[in-house]
């Protein structure tokens, strides 16, 4: 399992086993992360929109009101290379237990199919399980096969129906 390391106070990382290391380290993002992971934003899809950075910086700002919840970002040798949005939830129903949404998962175009987003995955869970949650939830538009398979490998499970609705449909 992931170990944390008490180094860095503002930013855990966390460390691959021994057998899985290729220098691959996993930890919360900061502001001086964000021109980095809006340029791995452009990996996620084609539709993002960019912005500046000083929007981001007040963005996160905001991010970092939700208690328990973090931007996590993987990393090859400094490279950000892997990264999800964790946001924990309070909870009036089960006791009063959180649940957490998994959000913005990506991984650059380079480095996939190298375990990297199936380790950012399970860092997230082992966030939200450690801030008390009962579940971890995230929601794909994809209907690829390969993409559904990825999220049943990283240990998610097709179990509810997602809806949604978009401000800009139906005005």
């Amino acid at each position: 399992m992931l170990a944390a390391s008490a180094e860095l106070p503002s930013k855990t990382t966390w460390l691959i086993p021994a057998a899985m290391r290729d220098a691959f380290t996993i930890r919360e993002a900061g502001t001086d992360d964000l021109a980095s992971l809006l340029e791995l934003y452009t990996h996620l899809t084609i539709n993002n929109l960019p912005f500046s950075v000083e929007t981001a910086e007040d963005i996160f700002r905001r991010f970092s009101l939700y208690d328990g919840s973090a931007l996590l970002l993987g990393e090859v040798d400094g490279e950000l290379v892997a990264s999800c949005a964790l946001v924990v939830i309070p909870n009036l129903t089960r006791g009063g237990t959180p649940y957490a949404l998994v959000e913005n998962v990506v991984t650059h175009t380079d480095h996939r199919c190298r375990g990297y987003g199936k380790r950012i995955l399970d860092a997230a869970s082992q966030r939200a399980w450690d801030q008390g949650c009962y579940k971890v939830m995230l929601m794909t538009g994809s209907k690829k096969p390969a993409t559904l398979a990825f999220y049943e490998r990283a240990g998610f499970r097709q179990t509810k129906t997602g809806f949604q609705k978009r401000a800009d449909e139906g005005r």
